[in-house]
């Protein structure tokens, strides 16, 4: 058995990494919801300043926050030994084209919307391991090159169903240190598929619900724990449907629901009319900023599990009648 593993799908890691830096730049919907406060960036509309793309906008978001994330510390983009990031664009392209201007080693993730806790699981692997002193990790979204890929072209003016989500046009980036005290990760729990037949792209936190609830209940008996000994417990991101889902999946199997909640749902103002709420990469990537700033930053919370969960669709896979696989991974972060 590896000494680290605990139990099926648990990590613990023995020199809990710390999170020494955070940044993120948001579009202007965003902009304009209760975190405004806590991003680092607005931009007026969805094109960045001197680009004529969405998709070139995106790259733009996550270069950015990276470096503005380096500059808090200090720090280099050469002194990073390693770069996690991911996106929702095919080949994930923000990503690649971000690690060509940082010239950083890179390993590029894919996780859909759990892309970010992706990319803190294995960051912290790398450092606890020995293999590196400094990683960056990052995740982005943008609304129109998402829509235009996997949905519909956003000049179609399409109507969308209420169980639809907004993807959040946005990027965060995170810089992990081997030691530090501050936020620590001290454990993560990588997650398995699950898939219960939803083929609806336009109701993905109802197929990412089952993960999310798989990989939290896994992640309590690994560890013997229960929901309260965490000040929250938080999924990225279900939406308001797929948040009811999994209360309703948890409560079922008779575990308390009351400090649970999903970064989807804490995005944008009710009037902001996003149906159920906030999704893509870019959602909990910058929604993560402000728990790390407000929550336990601040020491109002101590501890929180905070759980990505990916809709691991494609256009080609819906084309061809497939159902929608779900996946969800979680990492905790301790104040110490």
């Amino acid at each position: 058995m590896a000494d680290k593993k605990v139990g099926k799908q648990t990590l613990q890691f023995a020199c809990a990494p710390a999170i020494t830096s955070w940044a993120s730049i948001v579009g202007p919907m965003e902009g304009q919801g209760p975190l405004k406060e806590y991003f680092d960036m607005v931009l007026e509309d969805n094109l960045a300043p001197g680009e004529q793309s969405w998709e070139k906008t995106e790259q733009k978001l996550m270069q950015h926050s990276m470096e503005l994330a380096l500059e808090k510390v200090k720090i280099l983009p050469g002194d990073l030994d390693f770069y996690f990031a991911g996106d929702l664009l095919n080949q994930i392209i923000t990503a690649n084209f971000t690690a060509r201007f940082l010239s950083i080693p890179f390993i590029g993730l894919y996780g859909a919307c759990s892309t970010l806790a992706e990319g803190l699981c294995m960051g912290s692997i790398f450092l606890d391991g020995g293999f590196a002193e400094k990683v960056g990790v990052s995740a982005s979204s943008h609304h129109d090159t998402a829509e235009r890929q996997l949905r519909f072209p956003t000049e179609q003016g399409s109507q969308r169903p209420l169980t639809a989500q907004w993807t959040v046009t946005g990027a965060g980036s995170y810089v992990l240190q081997k030691t530090g005290t501050g936020i620590v990760i001290t454990h993560a729990t990588i997650g398995k598929i699950q898939d219960l037949g939803e083929s609806n792209a336009n109701n993905m936190g109802t197929a990412m619900a089952p993960a999310a609830c798989d990989t939290i209940i896994t992640h309590l008996q690994d560890l013997g724990r229960k929901i309260h000994d965490y000040d929250l417990i938080i999924t990225g991101d279900l939406g308001e449907v797929g948040l009811a889902v999994l209360k309703e999946l948890l409560g079922s199997k008779g575990y308390a629901t009351d400090r649970v909640s999903d970064c989807g749902v804490l995005i944008y103002e009710p009037q902001q009319d996003v149906h159920s709420g906030g999704s893509g990469c870019g959602c909990s990537a910058v929604v993560l900023n402000y728990l790390l700033d407000e929550m336990l930053y601040k020491k109002k919370y101590y501890r929180i599990f905070f759980v990505g969960t990916g809709a691991l669709l494609s256009p080609t896979s819906s084309f061809q009648g497939e159902s929608i696989p779900g996946i969800a991974h979680g990492v905790v972060l301790e104040y110490r």
